[in-house]
């Protein structure tokens, strides 16, 4: 392990986090030069049971997924089967006309088709876990061809190319673009082609493979008052947001783009092609330092003078956090089963210790440890009037 990490430190972090969020449990796996330096998981996957979490338990991570498809159309494009710049109706039938120009498989890989969100994947997710008043029940890729049909290019914002729209519509789209030019289901060719060359055994999608495999972590809702409420995982995503998996193999996935495409002694990706997709393609509208950009299902940033590669998810019920910095071979693995608390903050804790920085100096710490200074309840002169200042 790295001299300078301390993992004294990073513990006291996510158990002050834990106590303050509610969250059950959080789940990190570190990793520098090829390998697991540190893993472990803190808090309960099932808190009414009392069962610890561990390194090996199951969470949905969310958004983290669409590094999966991009990685997926990558390899098809490298076996010719492909190209990004292909439009996107060559591989499959859409219902609506692009009327500013085609979109292209980029276009969608780097959320720039100028189709704004159409919030299809929080529909689906509040009516799964039964968090909202909506209910979209779909259950299959072909119903969002469906959902979006022709008033989608009443939607169109701009050229495709010109701006970002984060669009989790077009990313089920890249699924069944994987699916009809490879002659597979999406989930067979992730299975067959990426999780069993990464020896990512306890990864999966479907509620009777996490059944067999076991040491699922129960998810759950914190209401505004912090109490845990038992729920429901939204099974039936797929290439947007639909992976099940732990720190530990997400960390053969972390070390495979550290080693440029290559894993335990096979090339998963060429390296041009893992450049490609860790490439800065469009920048994300987010004000203020540093700049985000997106590449091929990742968002790439400047994180203490280094390129930093992550990707964030969320189901609501389960969260999840995948963060890597090329250049110093260091990266880190982070679920849990609720949201509440930003797992890319925990992340970038983490790697701040990492390259020995103090996490403490991260501006968002700072900004925390002064809020925490002054919560408290203030009483103006002669207590004429009471003022409670809490987060």
């Amino acid at each position: 392990m790295s001299d300078v990490f301390d993992p004294k430190l990073v513990e006291s972090f996510i158990l002050e986090k834990l106590s303050e969020t509610k969250l059950p449990s959080i789940a990190i796996a570190v990793i520098e030069d090829g390998r697991v330096v540190y893993s472990r998981a803190f808090g309960f996957r099932d808190a009414e049971k009392l069962l610890p979490a561990t390194p090996r338990t199951l969470y949905g991570i969310g958004s983290v997924t669409k590094s999966f498809t991009a990685l997926a159309i990558m390899q098809l494009a490298e076996e010719g089967k492909l190209d990004p710049h292909d439009p996107i109706t060559k591989y499959v039938d859409i219902r609506f006309k692009p009327k500013l120009g085609e979109i292209e498989i980029h276009h969608l890989l780097t959320h720039s088709s100028g189709i704004p969100a159409l919030a299809y994947a929080e529909a689906f997710i509040d009516s799964s876990v039964g968090a909202g008043e909506t209910w979209l029940p779909i259950t299959r890729d072909e119903d969002i061809f469906v959902f979006m049909d022709k008033t989608v290019e009443d939607w169109i914002s701009a050229k495709p190319g010109e701006r970002f729209f984060y669009l989790n519509e077009g990313y089920v789209i890249l699924g069944k673009i994987i699916s009809n030019v490879s002659g597979k289901p999406y989930e067979k060719y992730i299975k067959d082609k990426i999780l069993k060359p990464l020896k990512m055994n306890r990864s999966c999608f479907t509620r009777e493979e996490v059944e067999e495999l076991g040491e699922w972590a129960q998810p759950y809702i914190i209401d505004k008052d912090g109490k845990l409420i038992k729920s429901r995982f939204p099974f039936g995503i797929t290439a947007d947001g639909g992976l099940i998996s732990t720190v530990l193999d997400l960390s053969n996935y972390i070390i495979m783009y550290l080693n440029r495409g290559k894993f335990d002694g096979k090339r998963i990706l060429s390296e041009q092609f893992i450049e490609t997709m860790t490439k800065e393609h469009i920048k994300m509208p987010y004000e203020g330092k540093p700049e985000y950009y997106y590449g091929y299902g990742w968002i790439i940033k400047n994180f203490l003078g280094q390129k930093l590669v992550s990707h964030s998810g969320s189901v609501l019920v389960h969260t999840a956090y995948v963060g890597l910095i090329p250049d110093k071979n260091i990266g880190v693995a982070i679920l849990a089963n609720g949201s509440g608390y930003p797992l890319s903050q925990i992340g970038e804790y983490i790697l701040a210790s990492m390259l020995g920085q103090n996490p403490e100096e991260l501006d968002f710490v700072r900004r925390e440890r002064i809020l925490k200074i002054l919560e408290g309840t203030y009483h103006t002169y002669k207590k004429t009037m009471k003022i409670e200042v809490k987060r």
